[in-house]
């Protein structure tokens, strides 16, 4: 089958690597895979693997962009394109004016948030083929704007055998060497865009009160300020400041190397207030990690709470701060919430499988099928 994957994201984050894994595992399974990026994209190195003349630059910069559409449709036609999959909210509405344009590809989008689409929707996007949810919530949530036919799931997946086949402890030393982290203290980090919602006031607020009852206890803060001001990053830093932990905690922008990241800590936490599925958490769980993460959506299908970690209330850093000394405290419990962790992420979160299970939704649709 001939794909255009479209997303208008400026910056890399958890929809960004979906959509990258998408187009190398379809690549790989043999179908020819074609890219719609905005301009001033930063991440489309990671699609190296697709040759130049696979890749369309276009201009998506509101939801109803039909000079955009137009090209797209354009492009469709030219590349004799069968499916058009978007990923995006406001990439939807081009998409399928797109698709009504050329008149020969059938349209597709994932939603990869729980907020809610409109109503309205549902009128707009009525030649949508396909609405793939990444997780369960955001599948009750679709149903509510297109039939219940037109909705499926297909959970997020990554490469799990990577993550868990890696050398855990050669990766934890060379990690902590290269920061600067002690060998032997208790290493707490989380990882994820920096915004009030992924929780990381409450992980610095439940910081303080570990390091009481864990001296030597490090943290580790990894995600990229993309807040308006490019200030959360600051405002963050004041509040660890102001516990005098300042030597405490290390900061990364972003890492390349998750698997040393993710080896290096004796406990991953996502603080998160909403999260519609949670691919760091799964990272973590591929790994080994013994993981302690806030009651989102997403965490909650991950996870199996008190088995493959133990999950908390949101926006509750007194009872964050109880559930990781717990952790920390146990070694035996450490290491039995990472091994069925990673047993869980194996048998339920495979890369393969989201691959084979996107493959069938395009299959049942495709025009030339």
């Amino acid at each position: 089958m001939r794909i255009l994957q479209i997303s208008s994201a400026r910056n890399f984050g958890g929809g960004e690597r979906h959509f990258v894994d998408l187009c190398r595992g379809l690549t790989a399974r043999g179908h020819e895979v074609f890219a719609a990026l905005r301009p001033t994209n930063e991440w489309q190195a990671r699609l190296d693997f697709l040759p130049p003349e696979n890749i369309l630059h276009v201009s998506l910069r509101n939801s109803f962009g039909v000079l955009s559409a137009q090209k797209i449709a354009e492009f469709v036609r030219e590349k004799n394109v069968e499916i058009v999959h978007a990923h995006a909210a406001r990439d939807y509405i081009p998409a399928s004016l797109a698709c009504r344009m050329a008149a020969t590809a059938k349209f597709v989008l994932t939603r990869h948030v729980l907020f809610p689409l409109k109503p309205i929707h549902r009128f707009t996007l009525s030649n949508l083929s396909k609405a793939i949810a990444v997780s369960k919530p955001v599948e009750a949530n679709l149903q509510n704007v297109f039939s219940k036919g037109k909705v499926v799931l297909v959970s997020n997946g990554i490469d799990v055998e990577r993550l868990a086949t890696v050398e855990r402890e050669k990766l934890r030393e060379a990690f902590r060497f290269e920061h600067n982290i002690p060998f032997d203290s208790f290493l707490i980090g989380t990882v994820g865009e920096l915004k009030i919602l992924k929780g990381q006031r409450d992980f610095i607020l439940a910081a303080q009160i570990i390091a009481r009852k864990f001296p030597d206890a490090r943290f580790i803060i990894v995600g990229k300020d993309n807040s308006f001001k490019r200030d959360f990053r600051r405002e963050l830093k004041r509040l660890v400041k102001i516990f005098r932990m300042e030597e405490r905690f290390t900061w990364l922008d972003w890492t390349e190397d998750t698997a040393s990241l993710l080896a290096a800590l004796d406990v991953f936490v996502s603080a998160s207030h909403t999260e519609s599925f949670g691919l760091a958490i799964l990272e973590a769980m591929a790994i080994g990690c013994a993981i302690v993460a806030t009651g989102t959506e997403g965490a909650n299908e991950l996870l199996q709470t008190n088995v493959s970690g133990k999950i908390v209330s949101m926006k509750d850093p007194v009872r964050l701060a109880d559930a990781v000394g717990a952790v920390l405290s146990d070694e035996n419990l450490r290491q039995t919430l990472g091994v069925n962790a990673q047993a869980r992420a194996k048998e339920k979160f495979g890369l393969d499988r989201m691959i084979g299970e996107t493959e069938i939704v395009y299959r049942e649709i495709s025009p030339n099928n």
